[in-house]
């Protein structure tokens, strides 16, 4: 089973720069999509069903904001959209698909970036997503979250991260919320799993000033989060960095599991 997330930063300017084509050739079982900045009025025929896929998707009520999506080869069994709290669905952040044993979920976390006022929601949404994340833990299903969580966990997980301790996306309480969902919760960060020591060759995401991506001064802040049993089946992850789609790139992991 291969599975993909990416942040797509708009899923009609991805779609005009040749996503779905790649997408098409990439085998892939389950894609996890987040801020697509769309509602399902903006959304053409292809967007919401590529050839081969069901699309499901769960969108932000603000016009070209957030939301989230997920493509998948076969229909699942149950879809959940939102986490039930209210402010947090608004801006469709949370979809989950089931499939028997197994739960994908596509997850996009707010960011911090744009003012105080972001990071204390940042900082609520964490403290309120937490219990959710106990729950699937205790759920007796095998789980994984891909999405974009707007937070690199340590410190080979940012080119520039001495002079970025104080910025959000990289500050102490979110990398030690991170380790609490990890170590606390036994969930596997399977990227680093698989490649424990890769630095500049794990980002996922560049700024759009000063020739980050050119640089390769870049963050990991996408991944694929799963329970322990999954997990242990993973044996190959790819940053795809060929194309640009979006200003992150995707994120594609093979699991030896049958969807």
């Amino acid at each position: 089973m291969r599975v993909i997330t990416l942040n797509l930063n708009g899923i009609r300017s991805a779609f005009s720069k040749g996503f779905p084509t790649w997408l098409s050739r990439q085998r892939a079982d389950v894609i996890c999509l987040q801020e697509i900045k769309a509602q399902a009025a903006d959304m053409t025929a292809k967007m919401i069903n590529p050839p081969g896929y069901y699309g499901y998707f769960h969108y932000a009520q603000k016009k070209g904001y957030s939301g989230v999506g997920i493509y998948a080869r076969q229909r699942p069994d149950r879809v959940i959209e939102g986490l039930g709290i209210k402010d947090i669905d608004a801006e469709g952040r949370y979809i989950e698909l089931v499939f028997g044993t197994l739960s994908v979920v596509s997850v996009y976390l707010p960011s911090g970036s744009s003012g105080e006022h972001r990071q204390a929601e940042k900082f609520r949404f964490m403290k309120r997503f937490y219990p959710h994340l106990v729950k699937l833990t205790r759920s007796g299903r095998e789980v994984i979250l891909c999405g974009d969580w707007n937070i690199a966990h340590r410190e080979i997980d940012l080119r520039n991260w001495k002079s970025n301790q104080k910025n959000s996306g990289f500050l102490p309480e979110e990398r030690a919320w991170m380790t609490r969902v990890l170590d606390g919760l036994g969930w596997i960060d399977v990227y680093r799993r698989l490649c424990p020591d890769a630095t500049g060759e794990g980002y996922t995401w560049w700024s759009n000033r000063g020739q980050a991506r050119a640089k390769n001064v870049g963050w990991r802040i996408d991944y694929q989060i799963a329970s322990a049993g999954i997990a242990a089946t993973a044996r190959e992850a790819t940053i795809y960095k060929s194309r640009r789609f979006s200003d992150h790139a995707p994120l594609s992991i093979d699991f030896d599991w049958n969807l």
